[in-house]
């Protein structure tokens, strides 16, 4: 599986630390976060993954700045793109199960390196359940994506 990891300035040190969790798993991930603590804005970490989501240039995308609420509005402004904030590991299983997110959202101030790890591991090997009553939850979905685009 192919993997993205975007990140804002104040998820530099998480991010490298998950990149190498990831790394270990045997994941091929793409990174296209920043590496340094200049000022590095979260619209755009979060526009360049959902963007390489979008393009299938990568599975599924992990997404990072200072709480993971920024980047997540910011990744969810792209069509086709359902990214969820997520501060446990329950909650990133689940969206998998029952939203069928592409991008998992987490803050570097708000969970630690071995959290964090927990959640990008029950992210990504959780299937979406296809059942009828998720699948017709995701449909409504972008059945509202598609109005509001005027498509």
């Amino acid at each position: 599986m192919r993997v993205g990891i975007s990140n804002d300035h104040a998820a530099v040190e998480l991010k490298f630390s998950v990149l190498e969790h990831l790394k270990e798993k045997g994941y091929d991930v793409v990174n296209y976060g920043t590496d340094t603590h200049e000022s590095y804005d979260y619209p755009v970490a979060g526009a360049t993954l959902a963007k390489a989501v979008q393009n299938k240039e990568v599975d599924l995308g992990i997404a990072i700045c200072g709480t993971g609420v920024g980047i997540s509005i910011a990744c969810n402004k792209h069509k086709g793109i359902r990214a969820c904030c997520c501060s446990e590991a329950t909650s990133a299983r689940l969206t998998r199960e029952h939203n069928d997110a592409n991008i998992i959202c987490f803050g570097a101030r708000i969970v630690s390196t071995e959290l964090a790890n927990d959640i990008v591991d029950a992210f990504l090997t959780t299937p979406f359940s296809h059942g009828e009553r998720h699948q017709k939850r995701v449909d409504q979905i972008a059945a509202i994506e598609k109005e509001q685009n005027g498509i």
